[in-house]
């Protein structure tokens, strides 16, 4: 799902960089020093999922746990998606780092939308949790394969969205259980009492 340098030109992607920079500013700005740790732990989570790939229909993904990084930190989410895909960049070269505002965008829309889920209380807990984490991997794919297409990259790049789709229930599943986890465990953490 990361996209890297010189597949995306590279006037869009300074854009992109320039309104991930305002995602990080709105996210981040007053910050408490109790999130910070919550944070951390997140961005950690983040960065060691990236890690572990399963081959499938010949290319190789990864979890995003993007739906559950909405879910702990809300807006705070945007900018720990940020510094977990720079460094990813710097590290490991999971896409590019030009486009590291573009893949920003992508994943922590996601992380956003996994967090707008969450917040829709009607629903009980766990479809709420389930819809978080598979969202927070179906739009990021979405969104990919849209701006593939429009840069003319490869003509069956809407293929990846069916790659996406176990991976996206296997994350709604693990948003699930890890939710249901803290919600007897530590349920300040979700924002319930």
């Amino acid at each position: 799902m990361h996209i890297a340098d010189g597949i995306i030109p590279a006037g869009i992607c300074a854009a992109a960089d320039a309104v991930a920079m305002g995602g990080v500013y709105l996210g981040g700005r007053r910050i408490d020093a109790e999130e910070i740790p919550k944070m951390g732990v997140m961005a950690a989570a983040l960065f060691t999922v990236s890690l572990i790939h399963f081959p499938i229909a010949g290319t190789s993904i990864h979890l995003g746990l993007f739906g559950l990084a909405g879910i702990l930190l809300g807006l705070r989410s945007f900018p720990v998606v940020f510094i977990t895909l720079l460094f990813q960049s710097l590290i490991f070269q999971h896409g590019g780092l030009v486009s590291v505002g573009l893949n920003s965008i992508n994943m922590g829309l996601g992380a956003l939308l996994g967090w707008v889920i969450w917040k829709m209380k009607p629903l009980h807990m766990v479809p709420r949790a389930f819809l978080a984490g598979f969202a927070g991997i179906i739009l990021p794919a979405v969104l990919m394969a849209l701006e593939f297409r429009l840069a003319e990259y490869g003509k069956g790049i809407f293929y990846l969205l069916s790659v996406y789709l176990p991976v996206a229930a296997i994350e709604g599943v693990i948003t699930a259980g890890a939710t249901g986890f803290l919600i007897k465990a530590k349920p300040e953490l979700l924002g319930e009492k």
